[in-house]
């Protein structure tokens, strides 16, 4: 199958073999993730495309699971939406397929497999969600994690070993408690503290557990959890959603795309990357307070939409990223000791 628009003929010709499939599998995709709601709607008014999403409160590990499950049933996702560490591992599996986006050339060399399997698309910094109305005093910093009046209020979105945001979540504690990104160990040895100070509470936070109280403090991407404040604002929510990113512990990631290499539907599958590489799906993931991938291309070109960019957390610094063989060595240590030393 084409690995770029140019080589299925254009886009014209992508868009109308695309359109003749009529359809395009998803999974793991919720709607209030980066904006994931109007990027779906926006396809599917664009080109009349019916867009299904499996499984969308899913993690990384799921999606990488259906690609294997489903390999050749029909079913299986056209596309995939992974953690860092997940993207790599499915490449090396063969269960990716290679494809070049228009603006291939654009995306930083540390953001695309070189072999375009995978590309990252939007990514965020980790950053610690509090709920203002039910803590007194909102936490700012990883160590303030440690503080007991904090007792079973701490949470993280999923379980390491299967969630890419909680990973990442993981490798942060790990940089603020002078771990590295070559050792995740002691991030996981500050989880297992807070475990037995009963801080951390192993229940997977989301909208629904931060509206009821369950998890009053969530440690989560920003581009989320500034989201999940505007959310609450709009529904009238009595919550008061703070969110600060953690200067011990500053850590951003990118989460990547890929076509599975079996995909039902494989000129759908190539059509959406290019529509979440345009300059449109780009502004909506910078709508939601995601960091789009091209945003320093766009900003050359003129394409950034500078009044969304504008409402962006500031952060000191810039950021640097694990390479691929970092992100598989904390993997291994995370699948190795997570449950024995944290929930075990």
């Amino acid at each position: 199958m084409a690995t770029s628009a140019a080589d299925a003929g254009g886009m014209a010709a992508l868009t109308a073999a695309a359109r003749k499939e009529g359809a395009l599998n998803t999974i793991a995709l919720p709607r209030d993730w980066a904006n994931y709601g109007a990027l779906i709607d926006g396809f599917e008014k664009k080109y009349g495309i019916e867009v299904a999403v499996e499984n969308p409160e899913g993690s990384s590990k799921d999606e990488i699971d259906a690609l294997k499950e489903h390999r050749r049933d029909g079913t299986a996702p056209d596309v995939v939406d992974v953690g860092a560490t997940f993207a790599p591992s499915a490449a090396r599996q063969g269960l990716l397929t290679p494809y070049e986006v228009a603006p291939w050339d654009d995306i930083p060399d540390g953001q695309k497999d070189p072999r375009a399997r995978w590309y990252n698309n939007y990514g965020g910094y980790v950053s610690i969600g509090c709920d203002a109305k039910r803590v007194k005093t909102c936490p700012a910093t990883f160590a303030d994690l440690r503080r007991p009046e904090y007792k079973g209020q701490v949470s993280l979105n999923g379980n390491p070993t299967k969630s890419g945001s909680a990973f990442a979540g993981v490798y942060a504690a790990a940089l603020a408690n002078g771990g590295s990104f070559d050792n995740i160990q002691p991030g996981i040895d500050f989880f297992a503290e807070l475990s037995r100070s009963g801080n951390f509470l192993p229940v997977e936070s989301t909208p629904a557990t931060i509206e009821n109280g369950q998890t009053p403090i969530s440690i989560d991407w920003d581009f989320l959890n500034l989201a999940y404040a505007d959310e609450f604002r709009r529904k009238g929510t009595d919550v008061d959603w703070r969110t600060s990113i953690p200067f011990d512990g500053s850590f951003a990631q990118y989460y990547a795309q890929g076509i599975n290499k079996d995909a039902p539907h494989p000129a759908a599958a190539r059509l959406w990357q290019e529509y979440l590489f345009s300059p449109e799906g780009q502004n909506l993931r910078l709508g939601a307070y995601a960091r789009p991938v091209l945003m320093e291309s766009m900003e050359e070109n003129g394409t950034l939409d500078k009044s969304l960019a504008e409402k962006l957390p500031t952060v000191e610094g810039t950021p640097t990223f694990p390479t691929e063989e970092q992100q598989a060595k904390a993997g291994r240590t995370v699948d190795r000791n997570w449950a024995k030393d944290v929930a075990g």
